[in-house]
């Protein structure tokens, strides 16, 4: 059975040689290279390498070497044919049909590839004589040299609508085969085919094999549209699998370990030009699968390379959606975006290779990229926006169907998701300020921020002394609030002395300040004196505590005292809710109920604060009728007037 070189080629195309050979070898990664032991015979060091840039295995051992049909047939004693068979079945390609016609289209495709040829040196010819002046001056004037002018068998098509129509026929070409290559334009209601490309520098496009298969041309006048014309699909040309300039850039890409793909082939020649040889182009088409394959033969992680512009910007966007699917473990994208709204060629000519190597090596990673088209400029402050974006992500990273992979990328979305949701619930964003005071409009406790003080302690920790110390300076509440205040975790020296007061309380049966101040043990007195404060060298009683929390000075009404030690319990325990959630973030991305915990614990978070708001700003409103009703403060102790500045408590 004879089978089409096409067919073949495809078939490479589709099937790394580590993919073909890891189903039988155990490999690993070696730098550019798989490294294994030898299927052919025992060893106990691997001398067996695969690279598929190359598409060919060696066997030091044994000295077999040879593409993935080799070793089909090596390794499962088949003939090429049967090989054929087994490797398109893996593909998912089915058999080529053999027959006469068959065959003839093979000869058929030959001569097409003929005909190109003959195309590509027309319009050589032309770019170096005096009709090519004009396009000789467009690239120099876009920096072309003129060795790579020759590299890339760059070309003019003049004016004449017949000029490469006569040249081929010339040649002996027929006008159906310049039909079928599209150099021509024919219709039905077009009664003389005229030259496709006129008065154009003329780009030719090879495929992976380095022949001419079609062309791209740039127009040099201004108001001719479009700018960039390519030749449309034909026999041998099929854009949405072509990558330009791959068969230049695969033993480059291959020693560097990286391809940079950029949108237009203009831009990859002046990259190339440049010194960065690892370059293609996808030609201005979405991403495919085919170009997608094609660049993973070139590197295991390309970096895409967009104009900055909103189109470039929107591409990029787009083809995460083409290459999510594709993700397979070891084979992934990078994307940079340039900056100033340049595109290579421009930055390149204006700051030199080294400023466009700095944009590539700010290079991110899909999921990155991902992220930021799915998160910006959204709202995730309620439940409903964050259950919309995460059934979003997760839908979108269900497409991907390694499974591998896509359990990776679930555990990444996982912690970001709750990083984000717990950000916005903290409201950890700038907030805007208003009015002359610079006040903040969403403060999160307007009572903490304005009634309760802090000197040089931290927030969390202020709030339990201040708490504790009103235990201690109003005893008779003790009984009442003990199941509230022993569910709190303070830290242990506070939660030592909370113990300790309240076996007091056991013991004691009633408590006044004196009390506690002469029955609790010794070690705690230190704590006691900073939480409460004893009378002493004309200090009334509590005059720390009244530093730190100064309206209790004015001697509100119990009733009012009470509410505001449940608020800043409801505080403490707030803050306690940040560290559980900060515990719970380190393991959201190992499993379903993991995460679920970690969000349970976000939204309650977030109604715990949204009540406590509308308390404290109650609370904030009758803290201040107080203050007018009462009067200047007459028990202003001597270490309150030397904290005037203390900074104000919110969390």
């Amino acid at each position: 059975m004879r089978f089409p070189p096409s067919f073949l080629d495809e078939l490479k195309a589709r099937l790394q040689v580590s993919d073909v050979v890891g189903r039988r070898v155990k490999l690993k990664k070696a730098g550019r290279e798989w490294k294994g032991l030898s299927p052919f015979q025992q060893e106990k060091s691997p001398s067996f390498t695969v690279n598929d840039q190359k598409q060919f295995y060696h066997d030091f051992s044994t000295g077999k070497h040879g593409n993935i049909f080799d070793f089909v047939m090596e390794t499962e004693g088949v003939s090429f044919p049967e090989a054929v068979e087994r490797l398109a079945s893996l593909a998912g390609l089915p058999l080529p049909r053999t027959s006469k016609e068959e065959e003839q289209r093979e000869v058929r495709q030959k001569t097409l590839y003929d005909v190109m040829e003959l195309a590509t040196k027309y319009f050589e010819q032309n770019l170096a004589s005096s009709i090519g002046a004009h396009a000789r001056g467009y690239l120099s004037d876009r920096g072309i040299v003129t060795s790579t002018v020759l590299e890339f068998r760059l070309g003019y098509a003049p004016a004449n609508r017949f000029g490469l129509k006569e040249y081929l026929g010339s040649k002996g070409v027929s006008v159906a085969d310049m039909i079928e290559t599209g150099l021509l334009i024919a219709g039905e209601d077009i009664p003389v085919p005229y030259d496709r490309f006129r008065d154009r520098v003329i780009i030719p496009i090879h495929d992976q094999r380095g022949r001419v298969i079609g062309f791209g041309g740039r127009a040099l006048k201004s108001d001719i549209q479009p700018k960039y014309l390519n030749s449309p699909e034909t026999t041998i040309f099929h854009k949405g699998s072509v990558v330009f300039n791959f068969h230049r850039a695969r033993e480059p890409a291959h020693k560097a370990g990286s391809v940079v793909a950029v949108e237009g082939y203009m831009d990859a020649i002046a990259i190339y030009q440049a010194g960065i040889r690892g370059v293609v182009a996808t030609m201005g088409t979405a991403f495919t699968e085919g170009q997608i394959t094609s660049l993973w033969k070139l590197s295991s992680e390309p970096v895409i390379c967009f104009d900055a512009d909103r189109a470039g910007i929107a591409a990029a966007h787009r083809s995460i959606d083409r290459i999510l699917p594709l993700l397979a473990v070891g084979k992934s994208f990078r994307f940079a975006f340039m900056v100033g709204e340049k595109d290579p060629d421009d930055l390149i000519r204006e700051r030199g290779i080294e400023a466009f190597k700095d944009v590539l090596i700010g290079s991110l990673p899909m999921w990155d990229v991902l992220w930021a088209r799915e998160t910006d400029g959204i709202n995730v402050k309620s439940p409903d926006a964050q259950a919309s974006l995460e059934k979003k992500l997760v839908a979108l990273i269900h497409t991907i169907r390694d499974s591998s992979v896509q359990t990776a990328y679930v555990r990444t979305c996982r912690l970001q998701l709750a990083e984000l949701f717990w950000q916005a619930v903290r409201g950890s964003k700038a907030k805007s300020k208003v009015g002359r005071g610079g006040k903040d409009k969403n403060e999160p406790n307007q009572f903490v921020s304005q009634e309760v003080k802090s000197g040089l302690d931290d927030r969390e920790h202020n709030l339990q002394k201040v708490l504790l110390g009103m235990l201690v300076h109003y005893p008779e509440l003790l009984d009442e609030k003990q199941d509230t205040i022993l569910r709190l975790k303070f830290v242990e020296e506070l939660d030592r002395f909370c113990t300790a007061l309240y076996k007091l309380l056991v013991i004691q049966k009633e408590l006044s300040v004196q009390q506690i101040y002469s029955h609790l043990e010794d070690g705690f007195y230190k704590v006691l004196d900073e939480i409460h404060g004893k009378k002493l060298d004309g200090r009334p009683w509590g005059y720390n505590l009244f530093a730190r929390f100064p309206l209790l000075a004015l001697k509100p009404p119990q009733d009012f005292v009470s509410r505001c030690m449940d608020h800043l319990a409801r505080r403490i325990h707030l803050n306690e809710l940040d560290h559980d959630i900060q515990r719970a973030k380190i393991s959201a991305g190992d499993d379903d109920s993991a995460f679920d915990l970690l969000l349970s614990l976000v939204r309650e978070r977030q109604n715990e604060h949204a009540d406590i708001e509308v308390e404290g700003a109650a609370l904030a409103e009758e803290a201040a009728e107080i203050r007018r009703l009462t009067g200047p403060n007459p028990t202003k102790s001597p270490d309150a007037e030397m904290q005037p500045a203390k900074q104000l408590i919110f969390a």
